[in-house]
């Protein structure tokens, strides 16, 4: 078993890493304060080609692996975990279409994400039934050439700068087959949008989107009627590990700060580094993310090999998260007043990272997928 990285997955995280440490770290504080990206960084991003990550080379795309995506959204999330999100839509969406999409689909819709043209939100969480993703409530009925959408989607990240919506409704009866998916604009007659005011990822413009007797052409639905939730579910197994990855990146980048700030801060005559209360914690944290991170790469490897990812994807959705948390809680503990300090290097981190553990998915819900794995359905919760 090979642990290292393939000469171009190096040169990947390098290039990934120096965008970031150049066009997104300097701005974190500043982006954070103002509630927004600062103007011009979505579009540097897609000259940068991270928006094409999973994208077939066909349309545009770089046609990356899921451990390369991986890659890419750890060096971001190092430097400010706000701007994965669309880089993530971009790669969960993007590839969901290009499974499912006909030709004059692809073709149409796949070129502008890849270049940025088109930021894509994710429309499936809706108010009280945020877990319970298979029973939403919104609306699809026929109409002659299409649908009209009638319903509301909530807690969408990129919901501020999303040009279109992989967004999912309901066209038959009571649970996943009778969901449908749609890709439309959201700059039509009818979509309603509101920011939601956070404790953290403030810059990630998460918010409700409306959308009130909305035409979809019918040349706009996603595969089969009644296979959206279905399609989607199956994009997780990688989202999942990506998130856990994102979440591992902030952690280390924390926990890289209060290891600086622990060799040069002086107590009693020496660095506070050299005291057990202070060093011992920090290698324990480092050792679980290092494992949690171990896990999620384990997943995306597994589903670049065409085998199934859901187990080790679930477990590194549920740790990596809580484990990122821990750790950035730890290091602001060693930088003290530094770390409390809003000014300081990490109580941002903290504040973003909490939200990981909710996004696409609770711990309750990923470790409700690993049990089915292990029991079965009959024995599980």
């Amino acid at each position: 078993m090979d642990f290292d990285f393939t000469e171009e997955q190096q040169q990947l995280a390098k290039a990934v890493g120096e965008f970031a440490a150049a066009k997104v770290a300097p701005h974190r504080h500043e982006s954070d304060v103002r509630g927004s990206y600062r103007p011009g960084l979505l579009r540097e991003m897609a000259d940068e080609g991270l928006f094409s990550l999973r994208v077939p080379p066909a349309y545009g795309g770089r046609g990356l692996s899921a451990v390369g995506c991986g890659i890419a959204l750890e060096e971001l999330a190092a430097a400010d975990l706000t701007v994965c999100f669309p880089v993530l839509n971009a790669a969960l969406v993007g590839a969901v279409l290009a499974a499912n999409g006909t030709e004059d689909q692809l073709a149409r819709w796949l070129p502008p994400i890849a270049h940025g043209e088109a930021v894509v939100a994710l429309g499936l969480t809706e108010p009280d039934r945020g877990t319970d993703a298979a029973n939403i409530d919104m609306r699809a009925e026929p109409r002659a050439g299409g649908w009209v959408l009638t319903g509301e989607k909530t807690s969408i990240m990129v919901t501020a700068y999303a040009t279109h919506c992989l967004v999912f409704a309901r066209t038959g009866g009571p649970g996943a087959r009778g969901i449908t998916a749609f890709y439309t604009p959201l700059d039509v007659e009818g979509v309603r949008r509101e920011r939601l005011s956070d404790l953290g990822c403030r810059a990630g413009g998460r918010g409700r989107i409306v959308f009130d007797g909305v035409f979809v052409d019918e040349r706009d639905v996603v595969g089969e009627p009644g296979l959206g939730f279905v399609e989607v579910m199956r994009g997780f197994g990688v989202s999942r590990a990506l998130i856990a990855l994102m979440a591992i990146a902030v952690g280390r980048a924390a926990l890289d700060e209060a290891i600086a700030h622990a060799g040069r801060r002086e107590a009693f005559g020496s660095p506070i580094g050299t005291f057990q209360s202070v060093a011992f914690p920090l290698v324990e944290h480092v050792t679980m993310l290092h494992a949690a991170r171990l896990v999620s790469y384990e997943a995306l490897h597994r589903a670049d090999a065409g085998r199934d990812p859901r187990v080790p994807a679930n477990m590194a959705k549920w740790w990596a998260p809580k484990a990122a948390v821990e750790a950035v809680h730890q290091s602001l503990l060693t930088l003290g007043h530094l770390g409390w300090s809003e000014e300081g290097p990490v109580a941002q981190r903290l504040r973003d990272v909490i939200g990981l553990q909710l996004a696409d998915g609770t711990a309750a819900a990923t470790k409700l997928v690993v049990a089915r794995q292990l029991l079965g359905r009959e024995a599980a919760p």
